[in-house]
């Protein structure tokens, strides 16, 4: 029987072997004796983003959902976003069905306001417009973890990190040999395969994934009728060789290739239409890191190298003389250090040092120019950063950091990071408080583009946020409750010309300049339920996140694609012979996808079924239905969603 819990710490439970490797540290956890005596805190309860280190969640002062594998695959969910978007604070859009472009926001904040790190390495597209991530391509796959970590955490995650952090990790092998193997087909021409091996051998780990994803999909355009179909391959590999028992070796790569079909805007009437364009997206991870522990194992150590490789082109078959339409190259190289000891009873410490190198290429090629001169920059990054976490009473931990940056081009900052998380009542009450600044560099395209402005300073943030969780029956209710409030200045935004604006100078359509304020506050509720085979979990979140800057004609409005209310229900049931049927509902009020406020999307609710039979010992046959009602609704304004759709599949783990 699958352990299920949420709270506003942990939305599903995860198994201690899920960060047995965990890529931010190497270090094991030993289980706190005052805590497990109580019976209350489980000791697989570890997170590992908060703290960068394998942490118990009853220590963490910041807000934080965890994802297990059990989880993820009981959801039969296919991309990450939607898995995100039924987790407290987080909401998304797309442009069109699976393989869109699709922006992740935590607590409102902007898609490229969060930093995503898969198996240690931070992911961003330097060549992008605001540096994000788009999720378009992360498909569950082989994923055995995720974390999602809310509020400012720039102090030890760095730029970008105004929203929050996702941390997400692949499978680790438990045995000595593991194979694994998944089938699925379903609507809209959907159908699905992927395969791994790997085993835990003496002092060796290794796991090796393939999978393929293809759909003919959905029109992207709401009133198009050509399908726009999307195709995804991706593969992943881990080694770790454990020399001894103080000195390891750890390599990872992840790879995929997305393609997918859109319609854009065709000439001569520029009316938004069914088109043949079409875009391939190709991803590279790389990691490679030494851990190794000094001074009889109380200094830990890691020495890491990781590298990230997007590569993204557009194309039109029906312009002349040349098909390509896009082009773009983003790099990013990253060298690592991280340290951490305890340096007395209850005293923990985490410290290290960065230097990035990031920089891009791109160019819009078309009929009347082929060949143009592309846009292309890099520029440095160097950090240091430290935190002390350290438990002055009995079930009170205290967290606190600073970080250093300095970059090639805007300069140095400094700062700072706060937490607090009081267990009460033997543990059965927990309370928590953080407080987080948070900066996100200009990116390269801000910079150096035909529209830079290399005076820009960083984005900055001050982020707070405090609740209460409470336990009852041994666990069995959970109930929690969470307020946060992040004042957002010096937001870069694109400013029209001919304008007022200094940096308009005669023949340039426009410029970047930190012209943008924004504030957010909001309310997040969770909770969950267990009552013999039947298990609930429910959240719902309010989010205010409006336009500040001062002399806008939109100021005090909401900004675009932000929902204020979102809701979500979790319902599973066990049935006699290893048989599980479940419902998820989620509720999205109406969004202004515009920053007038002009545009509304209307509200509206999602119900899916799914149920799953496990006939013999790891073999496993599924089905869902999506959209159950065949609601019409759009996260993005002109963009379809998919209607109705019934799947199913088969796995096998042995």
């Amino acid at each position: 029987m699958r352990r299920f819990l949420i709270s506003t710490t942990c939305f599903f439970s995860m198994t201690a072997s899920a960060l047995a490797q965990a890529p931010a540290q190497e270090a094991a956890v030993a289980p706190d004796p005052d805590v497990t005596a109580k019976g209350v805190i489980d000791v697989e309860e570890i997170v590992v983003s908060a703290t960068r280190t394998p942490q118990f969640i009853y220590k963490v002062g910041s807000s934080i959902t965890v994802l297990s594998e059990d989880s993820i695959h009981e959801s039969q969910a296919t991309v990450v976003s939607d898995l995100l978007s039924q987790t407290p604070g987080v909401s998304f859009s797309r442009n069109g069905g699976i393989g869109g472009t699709t922006a992740v926001r935590i607590r409102g904040a902007e898609t490229d306001q969060t930093v995503v790190v898969i198996d240690g390495v931070k992911l961003s597209d330097p060549a992008t417009t605001g540096g994000g991530y788009n999720f378009a391509n992360l498909l569950t796959g082989d994923i055995g973890h995720i974390e999602v970590l809310r509020g400012a955490q720039s102090t030890l995650w760095g730029s970008q990190a105004i929203g929050g952090v996702v941390n997400v990790l692949t499978t680790v092998p438990t045995k000595p040999l593991e194979v694994s193997a998944e089938a699925e087909g379903g609507s809209y021409g959907t159908g699905s395969a992927s395969a791994a091996i790997g085993g835990l051998q003496d002092r060796l780990t290794w796991r090796l994934a393939g999978s393929y994803y293809t759909t003919d999909g959905i029109s992207a355009y709401v009133n198009g009728r050509e399908p726009d179909g999307y195709r995804n391959t991706g593969a992943s590999g881990r080694l770790r060789y454990e020399f001894t028992d103080d000195v390891s070796l750890d390599l990872r790569g992840i790879y995929s290739r997305g393609r997918n079909k859109f319609d854009g805007f065709p000439p001569p009437t520029f009316a938004f239409n069914d088109t043949r364009e079409f875009g391939v997206t190709k991803e590279f991870v790389g990691y490679a890191g030494a851990n190794f522990a000094l001074l009889d194992g109380r200094l830990k150590n890691r020495v890491a190298y990781a590298y990230t490789d997007t590569d993204r082109d557009q194309f039109n078959p029906d312009q002349a003389v040349t098909t390509r339409t896009f082009e773009s190259a983003g790099k990013n190289k990253r060298w690592e250090y991280q340290g951490s000891a305890s340096v007395a009873q209850g005293w923990d410490v985490v410290f290290g040092g960065e230097h990035e190198t990031s920089a891009f290429r791109t160019a819009s090629p078309s009929a009347a120019a082929p060949n143009p001169v592309p846009s292309a920059a890099s520029v440095t990054l160097d950090s240091g950063y430290g935190q002390v976490q350290a438990s002055l009473v009995e079930g009170l931990t205290l967290t606190g950091g600073l970080r250093y940056d300095s970059h090639g081009t805007f300069g140095s900052r400094v700062l700072g990071q706060a937490a607090a998380a009081w267990g009460l009542n033997d543990g059965a009450s927990v309370v928590r408080a953080s407080f987080g600044q948070g900066f996100k560099a200009p990116t390269l395209y801000q910079l150096y583009s035909i529209y830079g402005n290399t005076r820009l300073n960083p984005e900055r943030a001050d982020s707070f946020d405090g609740g209460l969780e409470q336990r009852f029956l041994d666990g069995a209710l959970v109930l929690s409750a969470t307020g946060f409030y992040r004042k957002t200045l010096n937001q870069i935004d694109f400013v029209s010309c001919p304008n007022t604006n200094v940096l308009c100078i005669a023949g340039k359509q426009g410029v970047y300049d930190n012209i943008a304020r924004t504030r957010a506050k909001g309310l997040e509720l969770s909770g969950s339920a267990k009552v013999a085979d039947l298990k609930v979990q429910a959240n719902y979140t309010l989010t205010d996140v409006k336009n500040q800057s001062t002399g806008s004609t939109n100021f005090g409005k909401l900004l675009a694609r932000r929902p204020r209310h979102t809701a979500n229900l979790w319902v599973t049931y066990e049935w006699p012979e290893n048989i599980s049927t479940g419902a998820t509902m989620r509720y999205e009020g109406r969004v202004f996808d515009d920053a007038a406020n002009r545009n509304v999307l209307a509200a509206h609710t999602l119900l899916d079924l799914r149920t799953a039979w496990a006939f013999r010992e790891g073999f496993e046959v599924y089905g869902r239905v999506e959209n159950v009602t065949n609601k019409v609704y759009q996260t993005t304004r002109n963009y379809s969603s998919p209607r109705r759709g019934f799947f199913g599949g088969v796995r096998a783990k042995f």
